[in-house]
């Protein structure tokens, strides 16, 4: 009988994980969607607005296609929430790793995933550490998928700062978009981790692209602000909106560190989320 459960739990999170790739390769999250329809509006200079008018058609097509928004299909970030009663175990990361497997032939999805040194690939998009997976506490099991290129994740950068340099957060994160410039496909979201350590305050800027970008605070919209007066504009052509969002997650942190850090993402804000019924 426990055999027969455990077998249901891995071919629930599998088929999960396959379905919540798909999703988030086709389908564009309607906040993102909303974001990008709202900077065609707003961008006054007519080639950026002629790019985010192509953008916007190549979501469409991707929808009506039912293939990838984008040809680098990333590798698999996944955040797994697991209420009480169920331990992460080896099972459960194995069931995720053979999703992913199986998303790279039904979407299908590029193989990215290579050893870093040999350069072998995998062919799977699943290795050593990958898919990388974030386990979270939560009344229900879900599992979230973050398809991460590497045009966006190559230019994200750390920094740790003293805690009397507050004020140059804001400078940061406008520093990394200005020597980013047109490498991470703009219009970017970007997600900013300030706090925990210097591996913590990294997952907090990935984790910030888990939220809404329809809305931003005060400091957020002021870090949005500085980034979109470089007039980097849509794929480095200039522009107004060098940004669609920023969007931080903070934690406390040593009283003689500020860490900081920012996680680009490209105009392709993917992410989706499924619900894992077992049987």
């Amino acid at each position: 009988m426990a055999e027969t459960a455990g077998t249901a739990l891995f071919e629930a999170i599998a088929r999960s994980t396959a379905t919540a790739i798909k999703r988030a390769e086709i389908e564009m999250p309607p906040d993102v969607l909303a974001c990008l329809r709202c900077a065609v509006a707003s961008e006054r200079n007519e080639i950026a607005r002629q790019e985010l008018h192509n953008i916007c058609a190549n979501i469409e097509e991707a929808k009506r296609r039912q293939i990838p928004i984008c040809q680098d299909t990333g590798v698999m970030v996944v955040y797994l929430t697991l209420p009480p009663e169920i331990p992460f175990s080896a099972q459960l990361s194995d069931a995720i790793a053979e999703g992913v497997a199986r998303a790279t032939v039904d979407v299908p999805l590029r193989p990215n995933v290579v050893d870093p040194i040999a350069r072998h690939n995998t062919g799977t998009n699943t290795g050593q550490g990958m898919p990388a997976i974030h386990v979270q506490p939560g009344d229900r099991m879900t599992v979230t998928i973050i398809p991460k290129g590497a045009g966006s994740e190559n230019v994200s950068r750390i920094a740790m700062l003293l805690p009397s340099q507050q004020n140059e957060i804001i400078r940061f994160v406008a520093e990394t978009m200005l020597l980013a410039g047109g490498k991470p496909c703009p219009p970017v979201v970007l997600g900013v981790g300030i706090g925990s350590t210097f591996d913590g305050v990294a997952a907090l800027a990935k984790e910030a692209l888990l939220q809404p970008i329809d809305e931003m605070d005060p400091f957020e919209q002021a870090i949005c602000d500085a980034v979109n007066r470089l007039e980097i504009g849509p794929m480095g052509l200039g522009g107004t909106t060098t940004a669609l969002a920023v969007k931080v997650k903070k934690a406390d942190c040593h009283t003689a560190s500020l860490p900081v850090a920012v996680n680009v993402q490209c105009w392709a804000c993917r992410r989706a989320t499924e619900t894992i019924e077992v049987p």
